[in-house]
């Protein structure tokens, strides 16, 4: 990541982080499994969007993690085990926000097991754009 680019990724991972400490909050209160996964899914998406900006990609409005992560892949191959749990997230979007259209038997627990899966996608993006820093 060039200087230019850092202040960018910041700012994004900076929304992110918001995003995930009430998503632990809520998995920690046991109640609001629902908005905790549509935050996840945005924190994840902030994230992703944060570390593409600072490799140079051009913003586009998606909310789709898998595109999101196809196009990280493109960029390097460590994130290609992430593709799952952003196909999850995904999902997730359009369970939360559609839910006359989409019937969800989504769990706290399937919640948490992504959250576990996102920490360690982010973990990686903030380990890429700091080594690229």
């Amino acid at each position: 990541m060039d200087e230019s680019s850092q202040p960018i990724a910041a700012a994004w991972f900076e929304r992110a982080d918001e995003d995930l400490k009430v998503v632990r909050h809520l998995l920690a209160q046991g109640f609001g499994h629902f908005t905790a996964a549509s935050l996840l899914q945005q924190a994840v998406e902030r994230y992703l969007k944060g570390y593409l900006l600072s490799t140079g990609w051009a913003l586009k409005k998606t909310h789709d993690l898998e595109q999101l992560i196809t196009e990280a892949i493109s960029r390097d191959a460590d994130f290609r085990p992430f593709l799952e749990v952003c196909r999850q997230l995904t999902e997730y979007y359009t369970e939360t926000r559609y839910p006359p259209i989409v019937n969800s038997d989504l769990t706290p627990e399937e919640v948490e097991a992504s959250l576990q899966h996102a920490e360690r996608l982010i973990e990686l993006i903030v380990r890429k754009s700091a080594s690229t820093g």
